[in-house]
């Protein structure tokens, strides 16, 4: 009878074979279990009938750190046709400086994965501000990213400070299609298992130092508010029928108690920042960046303003659908030039517009004192029904990991600052789920009427609402489950099917979020 050392001696293919198999069904199945598995949140605070602090003074604090990659660290190449895509088959070649024998480029999130960064356009961050009031602390963290999943939020909020005494943490991508892939979507050579995990690491810290020391900063500050309806001329269009834009741009001033000195200035507003195009090799913060500067340090002559200082934090709207400033022309400020095709220019008119209409917002009649700033928050985990590419992906746990027998978990908050309310998205949602214009066109998947009703902007109470996408996930797009449409004959006379099915969860992901922020807003209603 053979041992079991002299099987293993004479069937050495066999036992590496086996061992293979071994250790990658042991690898998907921690990624099908995935990090903090037994984490789930389902909390109102305060809670309806809480006994809590006196509201009294609102305290904001800010911080932020660079996340800009050092390319010093990475790998450069070599690209022979110039046309800023990284193409092996063409005769590009690349420098193996630290001799591993596989490119390790900083890989530029959106497009296309081929796309390795050449140089720094300008300095990416993350940025995070800190409100307390009533025994309550909430901190909002803005991230030039494309996004980032929620098991890197979890690993964050548990990495806190204790004694800082922090309530809840909300974080938001700003979708930015020109700063490293931290999804692991677009990086080279094989998409999912290719992810910068050391990049990665560096972010996770970066929003931990910044969340604990923008509550270290915390002081007494008085809250300005003002929103405004901004036409969509010059700044986004639709690209998908039925046209629908949340044209919402809130804006708020956080000065010091009794002081016109300002600590911190808060934009939101929808729109993909991927002004560059495809053909971009530069990390950059696209618009995002000219509007916080604009903001900050002000816009120059002609027709400029001056800024405010402090610091500006610019987090993303509704931008499913999908909102763009692609192939539409974006007008200077000086009134004559006017850009259509993707460059710096555009994104400099278009950020600097924007940041116009903040400031001149800001300082206007319509600004009005956030009075009696209680502060509270609701956050619910969710648990969305997957299908498609993205079930299989989540299923293998080669993104988003965790599954949850054909779900994925992410999460849905309100936050409440006196008049302002918040709703958060974990995806890009399509903005007539919140603004209204569901439609149910001919030839849609599953013949139905509009499943998201009614409007989630007409449920919610605050003086100024506002909803912010890709927040604590990102999930893709969320389709109005009536214009889901990818079987013929197709909606609105196409010839094909239209973009946005392909990057979302599946047609249930709409229904399901539209069903949980209703039932999050009633409960923050009847706590609040």
């Amino acid at each position: 009878m053979l041992s079991t050392d002299s099987f293993l001696r004479r069937h050495t293919v066999l036992t590496s074979l086996g061992i293979l198999v071994l250790a990658s069904a042991c690898l998907v199945g921690c990624r099908l279990i995935g990090p903090h598995r037994n984490y789930k949140l389902d909390v109102v605070r305060p809670a309806h009938g809480e006994k809590i602090a006196e509201p009294g003074i609102l305290e904001v604090g800010v911080a932020k750190r660079d996340i800009t990659p050092d390319l010093s660290k990475y790998d450069t190449w070599n690209d022979l046709n110039g046309n800023n895509r990284y193409e092996k088959k063409k005769g590009d070649t690349y420098n193996d400086l630290n001799g591993n024998g596989k490119f390790d480029g900083v890989w530029l999130a959106g497009f296309n994965m081929n796309r390795p960064a050449k140089d720094v356009h300008d300095r990416i961050w993350t940025r995070a501000i800190a409100l307390r009031n009533n025994g309550v602390t909430v901190v909002l963290v803005t991230i030039d990213s494309i996004g980032i999943f929620i098991e890197e939020f979890i690993t964050v909020r548990k990495s806190l400070d204790e004694s800082l005494d922090i309530d809840h943490v909300m974080f938001s991508s700003l979708h930015i299609h020109e700063v490293p892939d931290t999804m692991g979507l677009w990086s080279y050579p094989i998409p999912f298992l290719s992810k910068d995990k050391g990049y990665m690491k560096l972010v996770n810290q970066a929003n931990k130092e910044a969340i604990e020391e923008a509550v270290r900063n915390l002081e007494p500050a008085d809250m300005y508010c003002a929103q405004m309806m901004l036409p969509s001329e010059g700044f986004v269009r639709d690209s998908r029928p039925p046209i629908v834009i949340d044209e919402r741009l809130s804006c708020a001033r956080f000065v010091k108690h009794g002081t016109d000195e300002t600590i911190a200035t808060f934009v939101c507003w929808g729109n993909h920042p991927e002004t560059l195009g495809s053909e971009n090799p530069s990390i950059t913060a696209d618009f995002c960046h000219y509007l916080r500067q604009g903001l900050e340090d002000g816009v120059p002559e002609p027709n400029g303003v001056e800024g405010f200082g402090g610091m500006c934090l610019y987090f993303q709207g509704l931008i499913g659908g999908l909102m763009t400033q692609l192939h539409m022309e974006v007008p200077h400020r000086n009134g004559t030039d006017v850009f259509k095709q993707d460059s710096f220019e555009k994104a400099e008119a278009l950020g600097e517009n924007v940041a116009i209409e903040a400031v001149k917002l800001l300082r206007s009649d319509d600004v009005w004192l956030n009075e009696d700033p209680k502060l509270a928050f609701a956050a619910k985990t969710i648990y969305a029904p997957m299908s498609g590419m993205l079930s299989w992906a989540i299923t293998l746990g080669l993104v988003h990991p965790g599954w949850y027998w054909g779900k994925a978990r992410s999460e849905v908050n309100v936050i409440r600052v006196g008049d302002v309310e918040i709703l958060t998205v974990p995806g890009e949602l399509y903005p007539e789920i919140a603004v209204g214009g569901v439609e149910a066109p001919e030839g849609n998947d599953f013949g139905i009427e509009p499943v998201e009703v009614p409007p989630l902007y007409s449920l919610m109470t605050g003086r100024m609402n506002l909803m912010i996408g890709l927040a604590n996930d990102e999930i893709g797009y969320i389709v109005p489950k009536s214009q889901w449409d990818t079987k013929p004959p197709y909606t609105y006379g196409r010839n094909s099917a239209p973009y946005g099915e392909e990057n979302s969860g599946g047609p249930e992901v709409g229904p399901t979020y539209h069903r949980e922020a209703c039932a999050l807003l009633a409960r923050m209603h009847e706590a609040f």
